[in-house]
């Protein structure tokens, strides 16, 4: 199984041969966000999947945002634009998990904790959050997660 950088890294070659010029330039802008957040710092680090995931959301939120601003302004073909680069780098993302989804594990990791014995209250939401969160990382928006926790919880 490869690594999702390796998986862009092989797209790159893969876009040229199809003359897919969003994707690829999308594409290779996105390996040089990693390239950069492995290189800044004192020492250079290797991004895991976990970490490139959260960077390529971080993107394909930004490009959201920026097309949401060209809309407003006018600017429907840089919206457009935008909007299909988001698009090739949500294609890399893994599938989002829906709230009923979401909601079932929450109530099986709280199952989990009372089958061991443990009385929960407001003051386990860390013992509840930390599987959760491990389970849901980068496929739900984690403050929605802790509001279903806490309502469980509550």
């Amino acid at each position: 199984m490869t690594t999702l950088k390796e998986r862009l890294h092989g797209d790159v070659v893969v876009h040229m041969k199809d003359r897919n010029k969003v994707a690829l330039t999308t594409v290779r802008n996105v390996l040089g966000e990693i390239e950069t957040r492995e290189k800044s710092g004192k020492t250079p680090i290797e991004l895991d999947d976990a970490q490139v995931t959260s960077l390529l959301q971080k993107e394909a939120a930004k490009r959201r945002d920026t097309a949401g601003i060209y809309t407003e302004a006018g600017e429907a073909d840089r919206a457009a634009a935008e909007i299909a680069e988001a698009e090739v780098i949500e294609a890399y993302l893994p599938k989002a998990l829906t709230r009923s989804e979401v909601e079932a594990i929450v109530d099986a990791e709280i199952d989990a904790l009372k089958a061991e014995g443990q009385e929960l209250s407001m003051r386990s939401i860390g013992a509840v959050m930390k599987p959760v969160t491990a389970k849901v990382a980068g496929r739900f928006d984690g403050k929605t997660v802790s509001e279903i926790v806490r309502s469980r919880l509550a």
